[in-house]
């Protein structure tokens, strides 16, 4: 089987992974030049995500490089604390950064996938033995499936599939995050400061103090932003923090000296359909919901299952994008059902913000959440996919 996949964060090395545990050869194409080194910790929870890392042969190797998700604050202007939810509320069982992840998963790949950095799918065309794909820079090439795990913005969903604004609900809200020297001390507890409609934190890097992190979440109304516009994106998020109290002036001080930075408006995926044909959707390109809590676990499970489905169906396509659709569109829908991650960590008016700080101060709620998600995380039957 010739498997295209579209996309080189978590979703593409993790079904490149998996598929090289069949002996599926695999083609990575993805946009940028490199895998990127920015981005936020990322957790696993619950049995379902650990049996998965562990039959893909990397839970090991991310204990080891585990940032064991600090507590998260948040204080007023001055430093005093509002409330705090504790370490598992925040880091699940195992959380690392999702640079260290997406490496991870590209090594363990190697040995069965080819990456061609700096490129993208530009026509995709369908034949009567496979996925004609006309790219950017390499030549055209045709491929038994081709898998989208390019995010929310996918690329393969918009050939495939139709427009962004068809699938991709803008929820209000836009999120940075960058790295700065620790200058000043921080802890890795996060501590963050919120007015209405605004989040600022920062945290230090777990294995390197001298390093921090600073995460912004802001309301805004859907603006065409090209990821690589760095001075675009420094622009809107100057003004709208400009005049925000507490650590904000010196955090926004420090984008002067950014030159990778993690920015994205928070959406939504509504696909009615995730195969069509000879392709298929991944991860945030299928049900994706920025910082959606339990998203990247998903991804790898997804990945885990529509590789194993393949391997069943000795690769008839129909059946295991049939089989696979099946197994993962409830388990991805329950935590994706309702989820506003922008009204969580910036409501809106005064009124959520006192209702939200005071839901959170209350310790009976955060360990029915954590409880929950925990729950949510395992809360799928997947079959044995070594033997097939």
């Amino acid at each position: 089987m010739r498997a295209l996949i579209s996309g080189a964060g978590v979703a593409g090395p993790a079904l490149a992974t998996a598929l090289g545990r069949h002996g599926i050869e695999a083609t990575v194409v993805e946009a940028a030049d490199k895998l990127r080194t920015s981005g936020f910790a990322v957790d696993f929870r619950g049995a379902t995500h650990k049996a998965v890392l562990t039959e893909l042969g990397v839970l090991d190797e991310l204990i080891a490089v585990q940032t064991h998700g600090g507590a998260m604050q948040s204080v007023d202007e001055h430093g005093r604390e509002i409330f705090r939810l504790p370490e598992e509320f925040a880091g699940g069982e195992v959380e690392v950064r999702r640079s260290d992840l997406s490496r991870i998963l590209y090594e363990r790949s190697l040995a069965h996938a080819d990456y061609l950095f700096g490129d993208t799918i530009t026509g995709l065309a369908e034949t009567a033995d496979g996925v004609r794909v006309d790219f950017a820079k390499a030549q055209t090439r045709t491929f038994d499936i081709v898998i989208g795990a390019d995010g929310l913005h996918s690329g393969v969903r918009r050939l495939a599939f139709g427009p962004e604004s068809d699938h991709v609900k803008h929820l209000g809200y836009y999120l940075a995050g960058w790295d700065l020297p620790n200058d000043r001390g921080y802890g890795t507890t996060a501590v963050q400061y919120n007015v209405p409609g605004r989040m600022a934190s920062v945290s230090a890097d777990f294995r390197d103090p001298s390093r921090a992190g600073a995460l912004f979440v802001f309301a805004g109304e859907r603006r065409d932003v090209d990821w690589r516009d760095l001075g675009r994106q420094r622009q809107m998020i100057t003004e709208a923090f400009a005049g925000m109290r507490w650590h904000v002036p010196y955090l926004l001080d420090t984008l002067g000296n950014v030159d990778e930075m993690y920015f994205d408006s928070i959406s939504r995926v509504r696909a009615p359909r995730w195969t069509k044909g000879r392709v298929a959707l991944l991860g945030d390109a299928a049900w994706g919901v920025t910082l959606g809590g339990m998203g990247v676990g998903t991804g790898v499970v997804g990945a885990y299952v529509l590789a194993g489905e393949l391997s069943l169906a000795r690769g008839d396509h129909r059946a295991a994008f049939v089989a696979y659709e099946r197994r993962m569109r409830a388990y991805a829908g329950r935590w994706q059902k309702g989820a506003s991650p922008g009204q969580f960590l910036a409501p809106s008016n005064a009124a959520l913000l006192w209702l939200r700080n005071t839901m959170f101060a209350t310790r009976t709620l955060q360990k029915m959440m954590v409880a929950g998600t925990t729950r949510l995380a395992a809360d799928i039957e997947l079959p044995d996919y070594s033997a097939a």
